[in-house]
Formats: structure tokens, sequence, C-alpha cells
């Protein structure tokens, strides 16, 4: 990529303070090569790593992985009409995401060149990992190396998920591996997804060598999940998902059985983005007082208390009603976002509900009654757990078992990043609100202009 063609080559330790120049809004297209004598050289660091040199990379991934994250999730959250954020200052988020009048995505602007720039950061770090093991890390064991390989190919699949998720038919260029500096390919969409998936497996096969321990540690968000066996569910989680993606049921439903799914444990069991008050840690980027004012507040979509089902715990558990409306640009809510509750709480990456939300949805697409009952059952897990009485089908056969799937997935997985793309993979845009005369839902964001070469 051509701003990847801009950082630092020299230095790893620049690297690792990407992210932390983005979330000060440092611009890292101004970034310039500046070899540090006292510091360790790249070429050294993949040529022959140390355990400290993979540590250091770990964490500085782990951090990047949540630059930006607000802006993600205002995208996908804004488009898919969950969420309002009213920020006078920035009237792009009631007017480009929300398509009003005449307006477009634009490939230049922050919400779409930010998020890019954020996934194709740490995916450069995940290929640094990734040549230094393959370059042969002599004082590493080969279950050590595959530990790194593991986690490296799993964050790297899973940054390139969140990026086509937004660019969706428009595809993601492809990092080069082998060679850093250089520019990749654009991928189509069905390319981009088979990349993902390959990546995906080709982590497991290394995570299954990895042995039982990680040489590196891992932050609070992946406790339970830090060691490669159970790694290796986590990755399984994320395989489903792409899976599911890509329609291929049979794969979600193995897939699954090599997971953390389990219908019997919390539903909010997973691995999580995690925030601190600790010095040069970050907070959550979404956490904000639900009774703020209107033109800096975060707010639901009006449709999504109106259109829940009466007794339904999680819309006083994800909402609150707000002293006094909050309103711009001719859009209203009395609803204040409540989801994350403190500046510590945790983003979920993946959870037991959306597991087991996924294990419904590719039994409902097998379609034959053991199935449609199975899935039925898995539903009524999440559905109980929210103080709702059991789900059946009835005479509504397949048809009305996807539309609870859905219907589920939109409350359970509430402002997580999976509503627009759930409405767009059942071609479903159409079933969303359009705010204002005039106003649009998209499709897709297009790729930063900067990257069209």
């Amino acid at each position: 990529m051509n701003y990847i063609k801009k950082m630092m080559k020299s230095n790893i330790l620049v690297y690792i303070g990407i992210s932390s120049m983005l979330i000060l809004g440092c611009n890292i297209l101004d970034i310039e090569d500046r070899p540090d004598p006292n510091n360790t050289e790249l070429s050294s660091v993949i040529e022959n790593p140390t355990r400290s040199d993979v540590n250091t990379l770990v964490s500085g991934t782990l951090s990047g992985i949540r630059t930006d994250l607000a802006i993600y999730y205002v995208d996908v959250s804004m488009v898919g009409r969950e969420i309002y954020r009213f920020l006078a200052a920035e009237p792009r988020f009631t007017g480009d995401l929300l398509g009003k009048e005449n307006s477009e995505l634009d490939a230049g602007s922050f919400y779409t060149t930010r998020p890019w720039a954020a996934y194709y950061t740490n995916i450069r770090m995940t290929n640094i990992l990734i040549e230094a093991m393959n370059s042969g890390a002599g004082g590493l064991s080969d279950a050590e190396r595959n530990g790194v390989l593991g986690f490296a190919k799993t964050i790297k699949a899973y940054e390139y998920l969140l990026a086509l998720s937004l660019t969706n038919e428009n595809g993601i260029r492809l990092q080069n591996q082998s060679d850093i500096n250089s520019v990749g390919e654009l991928l189509s969409k069905s390319e981009s997804m088979d990349l993902i998936a390959s990546t995906l497996d080709d982590a497991y096969s290394n995570l299954n060598s990895a042995g039982s321990e990680f040489l590196f540690n891992l932050p609070s968000g992946f406790t339970g999940f830090d060691a490669p066996g159970t790694f290796a569910q986590f990755n399984r989680g994320l395989r489903a998902r792409v899976a599911a993606y890509q329609q291929d049921w049979s794969t979600v439903l193995s897939a699954l059985n090599n997971s953390f799914i389990d219908a019997g444990a919390d539903l909010k069991m997973g691995v999580y983005y995690d925030f601190t008050t600790q010095p040069n840690d970050v907070t959550n980027p979404l956490f904000a007082n639900p009774q703020s004012g209107a033109g800096d507040s975060w707010v639901a979509h009006p449709s999504w208390r109106a259109d829940a089902e009466s007794g339904d715990a999680r819309v006083d558990n994800k909402i609150v009603d707000r002293n006094s409306a909050a309103s711009l640009d001719g859009l209203t809510s009395d609803d204040g976002l409540n989801v994350y509750k403190t500046q510590t709480s945790s983003i979920p990456i993946i959870r037991n509900a959306e597991l087991l939300l996924l294990r419904a949805e590719a039994l409902a697409q097998r379609n034959n009654a053991g199935d449609l009952d199975d899935a039925e059952d898995n539903l009524n897990v999440i559905r109980n757990a929210a103080g709702l009485s059991g789900f059946s089908r009835g005479s509504g056969g397949q048809a009305a078992v996807i539309d609870e799937m859905l219907n589920q997935r939109r409350y359970e997985l509430f402002f997580e990043g999976h509503r627009w793309v759930d409405m767009r993979r059942y071609d479903r845009l159409d079933e969303l609100p359009l705010d204002r005369v005039g106003d649009n839902v998209w499709v897709s964001f297009p790729i930063p202009e900067n990257e069209n070469l």
C-alpha cells in the first residue's frame, strides 16, 4: 500500500508506536524513515528474532487493533440504522453515512481512510511476525514458532475481515507478506473471503502444533483464550463467522464444533478488546454518558426500542431513557446508548451468543425438520436469557426461523458491529428505516482513494 511504504522501515519500535500515534491523531502519511542506531533494526528482527522481539511485536499488534475502533463502529452502526452519532462539529456522520440528500460516501474522508489504515498497519505487523518465524527463528522451538504463526495469522485474517466488512463488493488489497514494503493487488470480494478463510485455516493448523503455552502474554480480553488450544477455539469461532458470510453452512457447523460454543455457558464468554485507565493505555472509545448533550451524544436508533418484543430485558440493559430527547440534523432519539457502561468496559470480538446464533443460522439453512428444531433450541437459549418465552416456527417453516435468527442477532448483538452486515448478506437492506426523505442505505464503503492506483 502506498501509505505503508512511507512508514519507517528500520526501527521496529516505530511500528509499535503507530497505534498510539493514530489514537492521538498523528498522520502516518507524514512519517519519514528515521533510522535509530539505539534500537533494533527491522531486518535483524525478521532474520533473528528474540523472545523479547516477539513479545514487543505481539504487544504492539494487540494495542494497534484498538486503533480507530470508534470510527468503524460509527460507520457500520450508523449505516445499519442501529445508532445515531450526533456530533455537531462533524456533519458527515448524519450526512454522508446516512446518505442525506445527494451525499455520497467519500473515498478520501476519515471515515473511510482511517479504519483502513489501522487494519493494514496491523496486517503489516502480523506479516513481520510471520516472516520472522518463516526465516527460521533459530532460538525458538518449533512449538513456539507455530504459536506465533497461529496468533499472527488469526489476527491478520480478522483485520482483513473488518476491512472487507466495510468495503464489501469493492474487495480489499492483499498485503504482500514476503515484501512488506510492496503494494499488493486488489482482490474481489470472493477472493478476499477465500484469503481470509484460508489464513484462518493455516493459523488453526499452526495452533494445533503449538504446544500448551505461548511464549508471549495476551491481555485480559483474551482471558480463557490465552493458550494455543483455547486460542484455536477463538480461531474456529471466527472461521464459523466467515463461513456464514460465504454461505458455507457445513463449514459453519464443523468450525463451531471446534470452537468454544456452549449452550450452557455465559453468553458473554469470549474474546474482547480490553481497555484500562492505566498510563499509556486507552479507554473504551464507545463509552459516553447516555444523557450527554445532543450536540455530542451517542443514542440508539428509535426503531430499536419500537421494534423490540415486550419483556425483552436487553432493552433496559442496553439503552436508557434520556432526560430530554437528543436531536440533530432532522433526527431525534429519546434513547441513550448504555451498551458499554464504563470507560473500561470491554468490546466483544466474538462471544458465545454469536456462536449459538451462527449454529441456529446454519441449521436453519439446511432446512430439514430436525435441523429446524435444533435451530429453535439454539435461538431459545438466547431468548430465554433475555427473559423471553420460547420461539416456535409453527407453520412458518424455514423462513420463520431465519427471521427470528436475524431478530435475535439484532437484539443480542446490538452495537457490536453486525446489523448492517447481516441485513446486507440477506439482501434486506431495503428493510432498514430511512430517517429522512432522500436518505440512502449504503451497500459498501469505497476503497480509500489513495489505494486506487
